[in-house]
């Protein structure tokens, strides 16, 4: 069973994830509109969707929302170590966890 601080730390980053994904869906969706002037496809996997714009919507979705969940997590790991004084235990380097651990 995680202890407390992991369980903060997990809640932390999900919440974190979460409205980062949010955002960055409307995000890039405003930026589809604009780059193609029309709609995202609302259905990638249609036959019916040409495909380069079905690829091109998949690379743009799973890039930018990688990168806003690894940006919001990255912050989030950055103010939970000012508050708490140490990163959490599933950010630490394996050097750092065995000084934890010996200390």
């Amino acid at each position: 069973m995680p202890d407390k601080g992991e369980l903060g730390w997990r809640l932390v980053a999900g919440a974190a994830a979460f409205g980062a994904g949010f955002v960055a869906r409307k995000a890039i969706t405003v930026g589809w509109k604009r780059a193609t002037g029309k709609e995202p496809p609302a259905n990638p996997e249609s036959p019916e969707v040409a495909l380069t714009e079905a690829i091109g919507w998949a690379v743009a979705m799973g890039v930018g929302m990688e990168v806003a969940r690894l940006l919001a997590t990255r912050a989030a790991a950055h103010r939970w170590h000012k508050s708490t004084g140490e990163l959490p235990s599933a950010l630490r380097s394996a050097v750092d966890k065995a000084k934890s651990a010996t200390s």
